[in-house]
């Protein structure tokens, strides 16, 4: 979720209807806790652009001109999935206590989960959050019980924000395929599962999407196609809430995204908000 796509021109520019709150204090001169328009990189200083770049994008692009798109990111390359499990995570962190991770650790004050939390609130203030994009796996690849973590920290969300799992679903992607060469291809056969411990969970394909030398990570032109697809789930979700709400209440798209909705993320999350 942390990105590993070039920044170019084109990332330099974004549409001022996709804004971000950073969660960490200084990258650009920025303030924590503050709007900012969606320039990468939008995590961490030392990122690049990825998922959440193209998904804020082409939601943008595809929504009504009235309705605004925000994000809040935590992210930790490379990050077990306990790491977002507030009773597991010191644990996990005197057991793996990897060295190249203490600088992030320290950005997010030592606790990431925390620091989402924190900062969605913030962001609660302005719009509706909208859903949860979550992407992580290279570091459980032989975890059975990963799908239960997931709910874990999902159902924390929830309840810490207090959201509604209908109202905030949770899109969670593929890795690299194993016929790209993808080394952490195999963990897709637990990922693919996720839907049945999470019902309003959605799996969004990484099928074609081809991988840098390192077989890890997406190629640019893959990041910007697997943002898109969040996107567009995003999107189907969004559509098939509105007409519910049309046919119980007979509302029209614009009053139905007038009521401001955000959307977050994690490298595990990002939270996507519209407002």
């Amino acid at each position: 979720m942390e990105g590993q796509a070039d920044i170019g021109e084109k990332e330099l520019t974004v549409d001022k209807r996709f804004q971000f709150i950073p969660t960490v204090e200084g990258c650009k001169n920025r303030t924590m806790g503050k709007w900012y328009d969606a320039i990468p990189p939008i995590t961490r200083c030392n990122n690049k652009a990825g998922i959440v770049d193209y998904f804020g994008r082409k939601l943008v692009k595809d929504l009504p001109k009235n309705i605004r798109v925000g994000i809040v990111s935590v992210a930790l390359s490379g990050a077990n999935i306990l790491l977002f499990n507030e009773d597991k995570y010191k644990e996990y962190l005197n057991a793996y206590n990897y060295t190249w991770y203490q600088n992030g650790l320290k950005e997010y004050g030592h606790n990431p989960y925390k620091r989402l939390i924190k900062i969605a609130k913030i962001a609660k203030k302005k719009g509706v959050i909208r859903g949860v994009l979550f992407h992580q796996g290279e570091n459980n690849v032989g975890s059975n019980d990963w799908p239960e973590n997931v709910k874990i920290i999902y159902n924390n969300i929830l309840g810490d924000l207090k959201l509604k799992a209908e109202k905030v679903p949770l899109l969670v992607g593929e890795m690299v395929r194993k016929e790209k060469c993808g080394r952490a291809g195999q963990f897709n056969e637990i990922i693919d599962t996720i839907s049945d411990i999470i019902p309003t969970s959605y799996i969004i394909s990484s099928e074609d999407l081809k991988p840098k030398r390192d077989c890890l990570h997406f190629t640019n032109d893959s990041y910007v196609t697997f943002g898109e697809r969040y996107a567009k789930q995003m999107e189907d979700i969004l559509r098939l809430d509105d007409d519910v709400s049309k046919s119980s209440a007979n509302n029209n798209i614009n009053s139905y995204f007038n009521n401001v909705s955000f959307i977050f993320g994690l490298l595990i999350i990002i939270i996507t908000i519209l407002f």
